[in-house]
């Protein structure tokens, strides 16, 4: 199996996910939640991580626990996923086209000293 199927995979079993968190939604609020509100909910799941590396850091007073990391940045990509498919971004080719991108540019530009 290609790499490529297996984000497919991952892709489709996501959008899956989110689709029936919109129906919890339309049966809690009345309407399930709209891009704007995904973005914010990823952005609070972000934060978390960055609070979760301090913790397991000893930086900041919480759960030392690299589950809960290990979970909140499995979350956050699939929020990632969820955000550009609802944005009609192809996360797969933009992925891709960021990998490129980015190595033509670092493997043309000068090692440092």
């Amino acid at each position: 199996m290609d790499t490529n199927h297996n984000l497919q995979n991952i892709v489709e079993r996501s959008m899956a996910i989110r689709n029936k968190y919109h129906k919890l939604e339309v049966t809690l609020h009345g309407e399930k939640w709209n891009l704007t509100e995904d973005a914010l909910a990823f952005i609070t799941d972000a934060s978390l991580v960055g609070r979760n590396i301090m913790s397991i850091q000893n930086r900041w007073p919480n759960q030392d626990d690299k589950n809960i990391l290990r979970s909140k940045i499995g979350e956050c990509i699939w929020w990632l996923i969820v955000l550009a498919e609802r944005s009609d971004i192809d996360v797969i080719d933009a992925i891709n086209e960021f990998i490129q991108n980015t190595e033509k540019i670092l493997d043309a530009t000068e090692p440092l000293p």
